[in-house]
């Protein structure tokens, strides 16, 4: 029951870290916004693939699923309540992408939980762009933001691993039933739709070719971010928002 222990101390993690937002005033909302500034950033820096094109679906996916500003409160509430039950209703391969994602998130939430603090220690005059890349170097932590990304890209390969699963998908399909009934709908609805959005890539090498895509230009983000000159990481930042620099 590794992988039940796993997935039950990710969500205990994240629990501890919404009980620490609820006792201090304005950092759930300061959370919220670094969320949702985080959402426009992606949707910004892969607007020109998600607009048209081969990779549309799965960038849309990995805004929706992975850098979304959505509450996954149900979805922890879900992972915990059934850990148990995981192992035993889908193949391991399948059971390991919900380790690493109940994983994933609880690295995401620490990171985007000490933005929130830096968010609030920071002149709230500041515009969006210049407050980000502030509490950004602030929070520090960059073997963490490298292995979130790391994390990220794992989940992607191993999305378009299952798809070469002989009757993955049908097993998929059949399982929503007893899925929904065990209280396992969130976990069977991001494995359908990712196991669709790269299954539609299959052909040739173009699940590759996508997350080839993500690892350069979130590898520079992140240098990026750390490094760059403040302006020019605001400015840059600014455009990738939409806003004026």
């Amino acid at each position: 029951m590794e992988a039940a222990q796993t997935i039950r101390s990710a969500v205990a993690r994240v629990g501890q870290l919404r009980e620490a937002q609820a006792a201090r005033p304005g950092l759930r909302d300061a959370v919220i916004r670094i969320k949702a500034l985080q959402a426009r950033r992606f949707a910004g820096t892969y607007e020109d693939i998600m607009s048209r094109g081969p990779y549309s679906a799965a960038a849309t996916f990995f805004l929706n699923e992975l850098y979304s500003e959505r509450d996954f409160a149900e979805r922890d509430a879900q992972f915990a309540r059934i850990a148990g039950a995981i192992e035993r209703f889908f193949p391991s391969a399948v059971a390991q992408t919900a380790v690493n994602l109940a994983s994933l998130h609880a690295l995401t939430e620490a990171l985007d939980h000490g933005m929130g603090v830096a968010w609030l220690d920071l002149d709230a005059s500041l515009a969006d762009a210049a407050r980000y890349v502030a509490a950004w170097r602030q929070v520090g932590l960059r073997a963490e933001r490298e292995a979130q990304l790391a994390d990220v890209l794992a989940i992607g390969r191993e999305m378009a691993r299952l798809t070469r699963t002989p009757g993955l998908r049908t097993m998929l399909r059949m399982m929503r039933g007893p899925a929904h009934a065990a209280g396992l709908a969130s976990l069977q609805g991001f494995l359908e739709a990712g196991f669709d959005t790269f299954a539609s890539m299959a052909r040739g090498d173009g699940a590759r070719a996508f997350l080839a895509i993500i690892a350069e230009r979130e590898t520079r983000l992140i240098a990026d971010l750390f490094d760059a000159p403040l302006v020019a990481c605001e400015t840059q930042l600014a455009r990738t928002l939409g806003q004026a620099p």
